[in-house]
């Protein structure tokens, strides 16, 4: 007498649980070959002379682990009593999974952070601007999603043709819709297309000041020197002006140097005169663009301007450089004997009050 459980005789449930195993077992050897096998060979792949194939071991790691399941799946469904294993349906739902994993592979490789298209770009001795890789990466990514689309969609006999030509139809309300999507998408380009900068330059704008990390299709991430992340509109930045700090080819330094009135002519002129020539021999001021020069009578100094440029940009070695400057003329001015000024009023009393003061005090 056949066993049966709720009507299934016992054939039936003892494909059940093979199938059952069998995709139970792959799962299995999805995990060790996740823990152990793709370890071994990402290990193996690092000691090669280029990172690619690491890059791209990393970039599948995910779509292998679930290439397991799938094979699992179609072997399970040999033995699955409900259903045949070349069924259209589930072979046209295999098909599609694996297209996806394809897509899930290489769409990881196309991250600007896998570092592929960076390599690459390394190889061609950076003909690649770096503001290009994430636009570059991105126009990839939409490029392989729209044809995994595409061809998932004929596989299920959906007529592509007539998705894009609806989308066609409806490309003028979209637009409407989008209308600041579309504005950014534009600003975007034009960022990328006159480069006012590029991925880790300084830059300054009315919006924002910081450190240029990323730049998208949407918008553009900068990172303040306090730590934040800042996300400005591609619109909002293509319309603003633009100051790039990354790229000056020298650094200004202005001053007024303030000395007292006890001061000399014959002092100013050889402090003038050896401030000046200590800017012309230091060897991080830019020799191009040097001023030192009285300048005018200020209320309680008598003002020299000092004017000039740093070879540095970087504002570390901007600061140390004026740190530099400014101990030298402070020896300067005690080698001459002048002093800084500070503000002071001098105050003249006539005799009349001077006696008028004397006589309240002797009153007291």
């Amino acid at each position: 007498m056949a066993f049966s459980i709720a009507g299934l005789d016992s054939e039936t449930l003892k494909n059940l649980g093979i199938s059952i195993g069998i995709l139970l077992l792959f799962i299995l050897f999805r995990n060790l070959f996740t823990k152990y096998v793709f370890q071994l060979i990402l290990k193996l792949s690092r000691k090669t002379p280029t990172e690619i194939f690491t890059q791209i071991f990393l970039g599948f790691e995910r779509p292998l682990g679930w290439a397991f399941i799938i094979v699992g799946l179609y072997i399970a469904m040999d033995y699955f009593p409900f259903m045949e294993q070349q069924n259209a349906l589930f072979l046209k739902f295999l098909r599609s999974m694996i297209i996806v994993l394809i897509t899930w592979g290489f769409f990881n490789l196309s991250s600007p952070a896998s570092g592929i298209i960076i390599s690459l770009n390394q190889k061609l001795n950076n003909k690649i601007d770096l503001i290009l890789i994430p636009f570059i990466s991105r126009i990839i990514r939409v490029i392989m999603i729209a044809i995994s689309i595409s061809i998932i969609g004929q596989e299920f006999n959906y007529d592509v043709n007539g998705l894009v030509a609806g989308l066609g139809l409806g490309g003028l309300a979209f637009a409407l819709a989008a209308k600041e999507a579309v504005g950014n998408l534009i600003g975007g380009v034009v960022i990328v297309t006159e480069k006012p900068f590029s991925i880790g330059d300084w830059i300054l704008t009315p919006s924002v000041e910081g450190t240029v990390e990323d730049i998208n299709f949407r918008s553009t991430k900068v990172r303040t020197f306090s730590q934040a992340l800042v996300t400005v509109p591609n619109s909002t930045l293509a319309n603003e002006p633009i100051t790039n700090w990354s790229r000056m080819g020298k650094r200004r330094i202005t001053f007024h140097l303030g000395l007292n009135y006890q001061t000399t002519k014959e002092q100013i002129q050889r402090v003038v005169s050896r401030i000046e020539q200590m800017l012309v021999t230091h060897e991080e001021i830019h020799p191009d663009t040097i001023m030192v020069a009285f300048d005018h009578y200020n209320e309680s100094s008598l003002d020299i301007l000092i004017y000039f440029f740093t070879n540095s940009t970087v504002w570390a070695e901007h600061v140390k450089i004026k740190h530099d400057v400014n101990l030298k003329i402070m020896g300067i001015l005690e080698e001459e004997g002048v002093e800084v000024a500070f503000p002071s009023r001098t105050i003249y009393v006539s005799p009349q009050t001077n006696e008028l003061l004397e006589t309240m005090g002797s009153l007291d």
